[in-house]
């Protein structure tokens, strides 16, 4: 039987797997569908039982496409900031804090007080923020706050114990000295709450026999650390060479360059994260598809693009947002969409939007660099938005740098690829 890993990508729009074999081959893969986070203001809330439960349809419908594979391990990748509360028999006490929630503010100004300028748990956006918020707002016996991707490991393995290094950034874990810093304790929050770190791809446990039934895979299956969604989704493209940079264009924007220095700089929502020696440099906006998909249908983009004149700049100087709030380039809770003038042809105002995410993304890779990261000689785009070839020339445009194919262009391969190892261990 060919051996097979499998990668899960549980990102804001869906849960997506793949099963690649030990040429990298992908063998099967499945999507699911998620309802979108429900939004008030500043607050952005999810289901989390309806992680669980977009992820259990997604294996069933990868099982029969696996029939004569032999499933060694998976490893999983989740959204980056995504938080939640949960109790001694794992079940969540209250709906989930998503990545772009930016109500704990008062949390995030007590944190600005004691951490160093180099954590990224700065900022209302952070997971350390909501970590403080949930503890003083959720009724119920606090047992737990994870990330997401932890909570969901935890529901594979049975150890809710554990998490990956990257999405324990935001959360004020020193990826640099590898350790929970002292300065979380002056916030109340003791060392022994705090989940213990793994590096990506390191082994977690196995798929128990409840878990497995509830996904329709063998009990057993080796589970290693994952990531988060970007940074699967780096992986998946084979950057891999200080000054390759990846721009995520999916729900939201995300911008990555490897470095070989760190570079940290909270109050730009500028973070770093370990990858072997090198460092992945980046931030990511609140604008995106979750925009488009506000004002357009995916029918509606598509009957209008051939409609739009990329070559021709609009002039119109929107930053799109749905609502206040944003966390990169600049990290600003209160920060304001610009959306008008609205002028009457469809097609005019979807370039606008366009446009203004290129500038959004030219403005970031402009940060990285004047903070000490390499500015882009490549950049690969992945993503929903990598498809259209009108931004693509938008975006070109506004970059000044060529704009490659990735290898792979799904998160979820990037983190099958962290499990890949296991298919070579006897």
């Amino acid at each position: 039987m060919t051996r097979v890993v499998l990668g899960i990508d549980v990102g804001t729009s869906g849960v997506r797997a793949v099963a690649i074999d030990a040429q990298r081959r992908i063998t099967a893969r499945a999507t699911t569908a998620m309802p979108d986070p429900l939004r008030h203001g500043a607050e952005v809330e999810q289901d989390a039982h309806i992680w669980w439960q977009t992820l259990c349809t997604t294996t069933r419908a990868l099982r029969p496409q696996l029939h004569d594979h032999d499933i060694v391990g998976l490893a999983l990748d989740a959204t980056s900031g995504t938080v939640l509360a949960f109790d001694a028999q794992h079940q969540p006490l209250a709906p989930a804090l998503m990545y772009s929630d930016g109500r704990a503010t008062a949390d995030a100004q007590r944190i600005a007080a004691v951490a160093p300028a180099e954590s990224a748990a700065h900022g209302a956006f952070s997971s350390l923020a909501k970590y403080l918020w949930l503890q003083h707002h959720v009724k119920g016996d606090i047992a737990f706050i994870r990330n997401q991707a932890d909570w969901l490991v935890g529901r594979l393995t049975g150890d809710f114990t554990l998490s990956d290094m990257n999405n324990c950034l935001k959360l004020g874990y020193d990826a640099v000295n590898h350790d929970w810093p002292d300065w979380l304790e002056t916030l109340g929050i003791l060392r022994h709450h705090l989940p213990r770190v793994a590096a990506p791809g390191t082994l977690l446990g196995n798929v128990t026999p409840a878990a497995a039934a509830d996904l329709d895979l063998p009990d057993g299956i080796e589970v290693v650390a994952g990531t988060t969604d970007s940074t699967a989704a780096f992986l998946a493209t084979g950057a891999n060479a200080p000054g390759s940079a990846v721009t995520s264009l999916g729900s939201t924007l995300v911008l990555k360059v490897l470095s070989e220095e760190p570079v940290f700089a909270p109050a730009h929502g500028v973070y770093s994260q370990p990858l072997g020696n090198l460092w992945l440099v980046g931030g990511g906006s609140n604008t995106g598809g979750n925009v488009l998909r506000h004002f357009f249908s995916n029918d509606d983009i598509q009957a209008l693009t051939p409609k739009l004149r990329p070559e021709q700049s609009t002039a119109l100087d929107y930053y799109p947002l749905l609502a206040p709030g944003e966390r990169f380039p600049v990290c600003d809770p209160n920060w304001q969409p610009r959306l008008v003038p609205r002028p009457p042809q469809p097609e005019v105002f979807l370039q606008g939007l366009l446009e203004g995410m290129a500038h959004i993304e030219a403005e970031g890779y402009r940060l990285l660099a004047a903070l000490g990261a390499p500015y882009p000689r490549m950049i690969y785009s992945v993503g929903g938005g990598a498809q259209n070839t009108a931004w693509t020339t938008i975006r070109a445009r506004a970059l000044g740098v060529p704009l490659r194919k990735p290898e792979h262009d799904e998160a979820a391969f990037g983190a099958a690829l962290l499990a890949l190892p296991l298919i070579t261990v006897e």
